[in-house]
């Protein structure tokens, strides 16, 4: 009871530092507890709306599961018999399988198809009678189908089977309802069977799975029952084939339970494979179910690393904060040692008193973990937050395992100053507080050596893979992540900043003996007090060297990253919108709907006589859409030919016909790919409508250079003469990157022509172009779907760069990426604000006697604020510059590394670090106003220093 007294009292004498260290071990908790919460949140709302895409795509509700077989045994023998039971047994265990709950279930049975005419038929009507169809049966007929007229069948004992058809059926077989009709198997086995009712599909009676009479319209339907004992106990005739379906609801499913559904999916294949006869599984979902498997982890692994740097922070502050409050209870701990407590005593109190901070932090750490996680999902870029819908969190055993592990992890970290204060006597306390400006443990083991070095090296072996991954022109799948080229960074962030702290005290020396003639008493004070206790000062240091490099390389990657994903996809399609129209022409279906051209060409036949002739469609609809700023044509041939004369090359390449004005108002390009800007390209074409640009590729190959003639053609057409006027590397639209490396196949170069549209159109042929759109800013996509659905204008393919840019920005990884370095920044900064006023707070404390003896010596107030402005600037303000040099090295550095996120094939433009001048602002402003609001209050509490009681203090 004495040592709960003895924890209780301490705490409460300290409560404002025990206040901070629980605010780091809170927040330590809540981001370990978010990564859980964050990675199933995400990746459960990403899987449940492309469950629901594949209903808006294939038509069919996303829980949908159907099975087919054939019936391979002529005749039902007890072995068949038997294997069709133990099926429907199966099939009724497929929810409990896939862990879902079954909203809708319904079997088929068919019988082999059967010649199916009327009972009063004469011969020449039988011979002529096409009617066919099967005796089948439905569950659940009675709810599933609505009656147009008649009614429902029932089972009689005079072998006539009365059935259910549909209007079509009916009137193929040529009668009425109630008028008896034969339907004759292959083996001239043959049934009476009268329809008594016509029927449709019951819209109302299953939202999930209605039973469409318009897939199969022809057979008879008789009970179920009935078809049960006559055809499969019966065995009156073969047997076609069995259906069964279910719709599972789809929304129950989790990521917990995704490995449950895939091993059902594979469960149900595996079992129906060739056991009653060929089989077909459909299951529209599992595909998408199956690409979330490991998802979970490998995102957990990735923000495990991105988090990494702002766990480094948070382990500095709480060592910090747990360190200064060892400093303040030295004395009481080396009194306490002195007097006969042993270290186990000591270190017990203290192990106690930090587990009650560390249970209550992992009570209210995960509630914030929430927080955090709903943070994450609002994001949309770096300290950007969007009014996305909020993510379903809740709390499970998994966070609160991992936020039980942190605290434990924690504690031992907050114990380490206290096990190391407990083998200080009384002696030696006094003698380490003369002097402070040794050399600290990771200086003496050369530690900052050991994490620059070690980050080099990783640097360097991804460089090496990086390199080999392009001169294989593999994609960025094919070698492993290591986690640990994310930790890189932090690594070389810790070790620079403690390599530059070396360094430091001898800058501090050498400006004391430069100028120790002229300084004033309080800069001289000043700068003997750094470079008296050095050691002091190289926590908080490396605390804000950390903050500000990490703050930087956050900035940087998050803007690299999502500046790249954007450009590459704007780049990909050209403009804000790339529409494809129907163009009608003279060309057979087939001809018309077999073309493989992403424009939907037609292929043309080798004879010009066979040519394909198309009408253009109008252009001004596209002209007069509302919200549209400008509008392009951009015609594409993609296996267009080439001859230079002048060398005699030739070759295949990608023919662009443009209207320069109009393709220079819409079109997107990135400033730097070309030598030139885009428009002067299009102003150099303007006034010669026979002059082209030509890629690199083409003037390499072909020695092409300005002035050059070139003649175009593509099949079943005559060459036309084209002058050269320019080359280039990039154009809007056009993948300029190599294509079949690797493999031991040749690599091939891309090609490219551009030239003006109304020339190619008369001198070659016309033929469909794709129309681009420019919005105006503001302009939603979907107006402009509807001004395209209500002038009805034929489109056959679209493409729309802000749905891709919003679907890019909702994938779960680039969320996490954006949340978390944005979060990581936030946390940074306001775990520096406190740590930074904890420790100065302390450290003025500490010194009150020495103020009280300068201000007693007529050293003016004003002054001593300038001491500790001065003593502000050369610690803290030292640490920020050098935390910009780090900051901008590591970017330099590492941001590239992001560039594996990236598929290597298709990165076009080239990736490309981005630093932005607004995050420098924003990351200088919070520092700027951390600093000021800490000078601010460190100067009220030495305004509020009394000098006769620190003069008193010094009477002891």
């Amino acid at each position: 009871m004495a040592l709960w007294t003895m924890i209780i009292r301490k705490m409460a004498n300290n409560k404002w530092l025990q206040l901070n260290l629980w605010i780091g071990l809170t927040v330590c908790v809540a981001l370990f507890s978010s990564m859980p919460l964050y990675s199933e949140a995400i990746l459960q709302r990403t899987l449940q709306k492309e469950l629901q895409s594949v209903q808006l795509q294939d038509g069919v509700y996303p829980g949908y599961v159907r099975i087919v077989t054939t019936v391979s045994r002529a005749e039902m023998d007890e072995k068949s018999i038997e294997a069709i039971k133990r099926a429907d047994r199966f099939v009724q265990s497929i929810p409990d399988r896939a862990g879902l709950e079954s909203l809708s279930f319904y079997q088929q049975r068919f019988t082999q198809r059967m010649k199916v005419y009327g009972a009063d038929a004469t011969d020449q009507e039988k011979q002529s009678q096409k009617a066919a169809g099967s005796i089948k049966s439905l569950s659940g007929l009675e709810k599933r189908v609505r009656l147009i007229d008649g009614a429902m069948p029932v089972v009689r004992a005079d072998g006539i089977y009365e059935a259910l058809v549909t209007q079509k059926f009916l009137i193929a077989t040529k009668r009425d309802l109630g008028e008896e009709l034969i339907a004759e198997a292959p083996d001239k086995t043959k049934f009476r069977v009268i329809p008594v009712g016509i029927m449709e599909t019951n819209p109302s009676s299953d939202p999930y799975l209605p039973f469409l009479t318009s897939e199969d319209s022809d057979g008879f339907i008789i009970p179920f029952d009935q078809f049960e004992s006559d055809f499969i106990l019966g065995g009156k005739t073969k047997l076609a084939s069995l259906d069964w379906r279910l719709a599972l609801q789809y929304e129950h499913l989790s990521i917990d339970t995704i490995d449950a559904f895939v091993k059902a999916d594979k469960d149900i294949r595996r079992y129906f494979r060739g056991r009653i006869g060929v089989d077909e599984v459909n299951i529209p979902a599992a595909s998408t179910v199956e690409a979330y498997q490991g998802k979970q982890e490998k995102l957990d692994v990735m923000m495990l690393s991105l988090y990494s740097p702002v766990m480094l922070m948070l382990a500095f502050y709480l060592y910090m904060a747990a360190n200064l409050i060892i400093e303040r209870q030295k004395t009481e701990i080396s009194v306490l040692r002195s007097r006969g407590a042993s270290r186990l005593q000591i270190m017990t109190a203290y192990t106690f008193e930090n587990l009650i901070l560390g249970v209550s932090a992992l009570a209210v750490g995960p509630f914030l973990g929430i927080l955090f996680t709903k943070v994450l999902g609002a994001s949309n870029g770096f300290l950007e937050f969007v009014d996305r819908s909020a993510l379903e969190v809740s709390l499970n055993s998994s966070a609160y395992t991992v936020s039980a592990v942190a605290v434990a992890a924690a504690v031992a970290l907050i114990l380490i100053p206290a096990f190391m204060a407990t083998r200080v006597s009384i002696v030696s306390h006094k003698q380490q507080n003369a002097r402070l400006n040794k050399l600290s443990f990771w200086h003496k083991t050369g530690l900052d050596f050991i994490l620059v070095g070690l980050a080099v090296y990783l640097l360097y072996n991804f460089n090496k893979r990086q390199e080999d991954l392009q001169r294989l022109g593999l994609d960025s799948d094919a070698f492993q992540l290591d986690p640990l080229l994310f930790l890189m960074p932090s690594l070389f962030a810790l070790g620079g900043g403690l390599l530059l702290l070396r360094v430091y005290p001898w800058f501090i020396r050498l400006v004391y003996v430069a100028g120790r003639r002229w300084w004033s008493p309080a800069l001289y004070n000043t700068l003997v007090q750094i470079s008296r206790s050095s050691g002091q000062y190289q926590t908080i240091k490396l605390f804000l060297i950390m903050t500000v490099a990490t703050g930087l390389f956050s900035a940087n990657a998050a803007r690299t990253i999502n500046d790249n994903m954007e450009s590459k996809i704007q780049y990909a399609i050209g403009a804000d919108m790339a529409i494809m129209t129907r163009w009608e022409s003279d060309a057979r279906p087939s001809t018309y709907m077999s073309t493989s051209t992403p424009q939907g060409q037609s292929d043309t036949t080798s004879s010009s006589s066979n040519r394909v002739q198309y009408i253009e469609p109008p252009f001004q609809p596209f002209e007069e859409l509302e919200g549209i700023e400008a509008s392009a044509k951009v015609f594409k041939k993609e296996n267009a030919r080439f001859v230079t004369p002048a060398s005699g090359a030739s070759g295949s390449t990608a023919l662009f016909g443009i209207d320069t004005m109009d393709f220079g108002r819409t079109a997107w390009m990135k400033d730097g790919l070309l030598e030139h800007p885009i428009n002067g390209y299009l102003n150099l074409l303007a006034p010669n409508t026979k002059a082209v640009l030509i890629s690199r590729s083409i003037a390499e190959k072909t020695k092409a250079r300005p002035g050059d003639t070139i003649a175009l053609s593509w099949d079943g057409l005559d060459q036309a003469q084209f002058v050269v006027y320019g080359i280039i590397d990039y154009w809007p639209s056009w993948n300029p990157l190599p294509t079949g490396a690797g493999n031991n196949s040749k690599e091939v170069m891309p090609n490219l022509i551009v030239g003006h549209l109304g020339t190619i159109q008369n001198r070659l042929a016309a033929e469909p172009y794709e129309v681009w759109l420019k919005l105006k800013d503001g302009v939603a996509s979907q107006s402009v779907y509807d001004q395209l659905a209500e002038k009805r204008l034929r489109i056959i393919g679209l493409q729309d760069a802000t749905q891709q840019l919003i679907q890019s920005k909702n994938d779960p990884f680039r969320l996490a990426i954006n949340g978390v370095m944005t979060l990581g920044f936030v946390i940074s900064m306001l775990i520096s604000f406190f740590g930074f006023l904890l420790f100065w707070v302390l450290t003025l404390s500490g010194r009150t006697l020495q103020y009280g003896v300068l201000r007693a010596m007529g050293i003016p107030f004003g002054q001593i604020i300038g001491m500790l402005v001065s003593e502000q600037l050369l610690t803290s303000g030292a640490a920020v510059v050098l935390g910009v040099i780090i900051g901008n090295t590591i970017s330099e550095l590492f941001v590239p590394l992001f560039e594996i996120s990236f598929a290597t094939k298709d990165q076009v433009p080239p990736f490309e670090m981005i630093q932005q001048l607004s995050d420098y602002l924003q990351l200088y402003s919070i520092i700027g106003l951390t600093l000021t609001l800490g000078l601010l209050i460190l100067g009220y509490r030495l305004s509020r220093i009394r000098i006769a009681q620190a003069l008193k203090l010094g009477e002891e």
